[in-house]
């Protein structure tokens, strides 16, 4: 692959790229655990908070189709990236006000403009990554540090403020953010090699492992939504104080980065099929342990799970649908996963907990998250066994 222009100065690049994927690490650490938890304080029981971030899920997906799609064609993506940080900062200051609908009609604002910070970037730090010979993960885990700190800052901050003044740090870390971006090059140069989104879906939905791969990351993410949404909610409900859900918030978030560094080298050894198989199996522990010993000090010290949970998973799932599906089609293979992963998830996590946690307690949304992580680890075994000595075993 020849370098492209814009790469000519790569190591100032990645050194711009790892500083923004840890500012937006740090904003999104501190404000996004917290959502769930400003929309109670104004009133909403946890079943229509469910409900609300379930239909944010479905913005989520019509959103990153809309970015995806301008982002491709029109090649804007610093500029997709500057909206995707400074808009929802001037939403996130509206939190603060004592009005439910502007609180809804905020939040889905942000949701709108958060949603291709993800896809683009990561799009962008991939290509860059490569052309460098470097890593994506070495690029990925600074912005689980920067959720770390995020974490631990904002445990701290809502310990003596209010969670709806989140805003207001959240936009300082989104500033720097915005001035980061606006020293990236140009990306005009770079071609990649893509077939129509419809055309590509249709081609995907035809192989059977595609489809299992799929199904198993929407049960077992979905518990994930259970984690980002409800955990400061829940945590709380078990006694919890914000200054150890920041604690717990932060271990979740490091324990991302070693897992991230040595992705590469467990796929090497394991296969990619058994190393998501792994981080399948630290789910069903994580929330297994969560339903046996639903108390703060466990709920605290069960996130180091996070890394070989979430971390793992993700990173090779990424890795899974680059080798399982031809190369005209993988920026629609990644499309779609990011998709079920942010999307179809987000839907079925809020809604499903939501109710769990409103009818049931913690107790039966811990139960549930188990259940659902351990049906889409049995789908993983059967991918492994299928494609046993594949090319996918190990590069």
């Amino acid at each position: 692959m020849t370098r492209p222009t814009w790469l000519e100065g790569f190591p100032t690049v990645l050194f711009r790229l790892r500083g923004f994927y840890l500012l937006t690490g740090l904003a999104g650490g501190l404000l996004n655990p917290y959502i769930s938890t400003i929309f109670i304080d104004q009133g909403l029981n946890r079943d229509r908070v469910g409900m609300i971030m379930a239909f944010s899920s479905f913005l989520v997906i019509a959103a990153q189709l809309f970015w995806g799609r301008m982002a491709d064609k029109y090649r804007m993506t610093k500029l997709i990236l500057v909206l995707s940080l400074s808009v929802p900062a001037m939403a996130a200051l509206l939190f603060q006000l004592p009005s439910v609908t502007i609180l809804i009609m905020s939040y889905m604002l942000y949701i709108a403009f958060t949603a291709p910070l993800a896809p683009v970037s990561d799009a962008y730090a991939v290509t860059a990554a490569y052309a460098a010979g470097s890593s994506y993960g070495t690029i990925r885990c600074f912005q689980s540090i920067g959720n770390a700190f995020g974490g631990y800052a904002a445990g701290s901050f809502v310990a003596a403020y209010a969670p709806k003044y989140l805003g207001i740090p959240f936009l300082l870390f989104t500033l720097i953010g915005i001035l980061i971006i606006l020293g990236f090059p140009k990306q005009s140069d770079v071609k990649v090699k893509t077939k129509s989104f419809s055309s590509g879906l249709a081609g995907l939905l035809k192989h059977k492992t595609v489809l299992l791969f799929l199904l198993a990351c929407l049960l077992i993410n979905q518990t994930l939504t259970a984690f980002n949404t409800y955990f400061v909610v829940v945590f709380q409900m078990a006694g919890g104080s914000y200054q150890w859900s920041g604690i717990a918030l932060m271990i979740a978030a490091f324990s991302n980065v070693p897992s991230m560094f040595l992705s590469a080298y467990i796929i090497k050894v394991l296969g990619v099929e058994k190393t998501m198989l792994l981080g399948a199996l630290a789910y069903i522990l994580r929330w297994g342990i969560q339903f046996m010993f639903p108390v703060p000090s466990v709920m605290v010290g069960v996130q180091v799970l996070q890394g070989l949970s979430f971390g793992l998973l993700y990173v090779t799932a990424v890795e899974f649908m680059v080798r399982i599906v031809p190369e005209e089609m993988r920026t629609t293979g990644q499309s779609i996963l990011s998709i079920v992963f942010s999307g179809l998830a987000g839907i079925l996590g809020n809604l499903l907990n939501g109710y769990l946690l409103e009818a049931g307690g913690p107790s039966a949304m811990n139960l549930s998250c188990t259940i659902s992580a351990a049906i889409g680890a049995a789908l993983l075994l059967a991918i492994t066994r299928t494609r046993k000595g594949t090319v996918t075993d190990a590069r």
